[in-house]
C-alpha cells in the first residue's frame, strides 16, 4: 500500500498524543500505523451481509419481575420509636 500517513498527519498525532518523536521513532510509528490501516482495509473486504451485529457476547437477557411490596414502608414502626410525632412525621425541637 502507498503512504497514507503524511507528515501533517504525524504532526497532528504527535500533538494530540503529546509526544515528541525522533525521526527514527516517527518512521517506526508511521509504519505501524500503516500496518493498522492495512489490517482495517483487509477487514473491510469481509462479506458481512446477513450477519447480525453483536450487541453482547453472552445471550443473556434481562429477567424482569413485578414490583411487589413485601414489607411496606415501615413508617408506623419507625414512628413508634419517636418521642413525638404528628401527621406521620417526626417532631423535633426548633433549631437556630
Amino acid at each position: 500500500m502507498g503512504k497514507r500517513i503524511d507528515d501533517a498527519v504525524m504532526d497532528n498525532v504527535e500533538l494530540l498524543a503529546k509526544l515528541s518523536l525522533g525521526s527514527e521513532e516517527r518512521e517506526k510509528v508511521r509504519g505501524e500505523m500503516e500496518q493498522i490501516l492495512d489490517y482495517v482495509e483487509k477487514l473491510n473486504e469481509l462479506d458481512t451481509d446477513g450477519v447480525d451485529p453483536l450487541v453482547h457476547i453472552l445471550d443473556e437477557v434481562n429477567v424482569f419481575r413485578e414490583d411487589v411490596e413485601t414489607n411496606g414502608d415501615g413508617r408506623e414502626d419507625a414512628l413508634a420509636n419517636a418521642p413525638k410525632s404528628k401527621d406521620g412525621q417526626y417532631m423535633v425541637p426548633k433549631t437556630f
